[in-house]
């Protein structure tokens, strides 16, 4: 499955960041706690360079939060400030605002010896499409500042908001990069819904989606599609668990054949939108053995909290 979504108001929208940059003291970077480094788009560090830099962990509340952990311990190692967010609920939004100061502390101080005070920090919101961008800074301000949408490429110019006196955001909007050199990145933002979805084969994203779960949260696949009565040979292969999810969601066609593009269409939502538990799909990069420790105990954590 190749994916590649470029569409031309990214490209106008990213010379309008790098026109912008100059005006900002800090960039606010969304990403998606399920996916925290798919979701980062590398071009924002270049973009950056010598900036302060704040990582919010957005859509928390459907991510693995022993997983968000190791990602907030990871970017702060590598010079980020972090918080865990859902925009939708609000929580996490009260910590912003002292995050941003120490972030701009040395900013803030520069100005004061030279005699401004007052002058607020001047933040970009940046991120992917689909990551919350427009959601969090509607829910920040406390108002309706920002259009929103469940589908990426909602934004399409940049808006400047002040929000206080201490602090004005610029909303940008989503912006992924020309090429995907690694297909798993594609993948991984095609199954959060950051990829237009009419451009996609659902069935075999689907079928990559189970490859996936399977190996992070077998045992909630197994009770939600009713997976039991399937060997172990079958639960090694996706295609028979997408017939088992059509036949459990009573996706039929006549004859009793199942219907592959309904139950994809079922799976891909039911993950989108956390009826499958808090699920994380990818960690932070690590030696190979120790990703496979971190892996191991991920799902133990996550399968207790299951049982519970």
């Amino acid at each position: 499955m190749n994916i590649q979504w470029y569409p031309g108001h990214m490209t106008k929208a990213k010379r309008a960041m790098k026109e912008d940059i100059k005006l900002i003291d800090l960039i606010v970077e969304l990403v998606d706690a399920r996916v925290p480094l798919a979701s980062r788009n590398p071009d924002i560090d270049e973009l950056g360079k010598g900036k302060a830099r704040l990582i919010l962990l957005n859509k928390a509340d459907l991510a693995d939060e022993r997983a968000s952990a190791m990602w907030a311990s990871w970017f702060q190692s590598k010079g980020c400030f972090v918080v865990k967010l859902d925009s939708r609920s609000k929580a996490g939004i009260k910590q912003i605002n002292a995050v941003v100061q120490e972030a701009c502390k040395e900013k803030i101080e520069r100005d004061r010896r030279r005699g401004i005070l007052n002058r607020p920090v001047r933040a970009m919101v940046v991120g992917i499409p689909n990551v919350g961008k427009s959601t969090f800074i509607n829910s920040f301000a406390g108002k309706a500042c920002a259009k929103t949408g469940n589908k990426p490429g909602v934004t399409k110019g940049n808006q400047w908001i002040r929000l206080n006196k201490t602090l004005e955001l610029l909303d940008t909007p989503g912006i992924l990069w020309p090429r995907f050199e690694d297909q798993r990145v594609g993948l991984l933002l095609a199954m959060i819904g950051s990829i237009n979805d009419e451009i996609l084969n659902k069935d075999e994203l689907a079928v990559e989606l189970i490859r996936l779960l399977m190996q992070r949260c077998p045992e909630t696949m197994t009770e939600r599609y009713k997976l039991d009565g399937m060997s172990e040979e079958e639960k090694n292969e996706p295609g028979e668990i997408l017939a088992q999810i059509a036949r459990a969601r009573g996706c039929l066609k006549k004859g009793g054949e199942p219907d592959y593009s309904k139950a994809s269409a079922i799976l891909i939502e039911d993950f989108r939108s956390g009826r499958l538990g808090r699920i994380t799909l990818e960690l932070p990069p690590k030696s190979d053995e120790s990703e496979k420790a971190e892996v191991k105990e991920t799902k133990a954590t996550a399968d207790k909290t299951e049982a519970k």
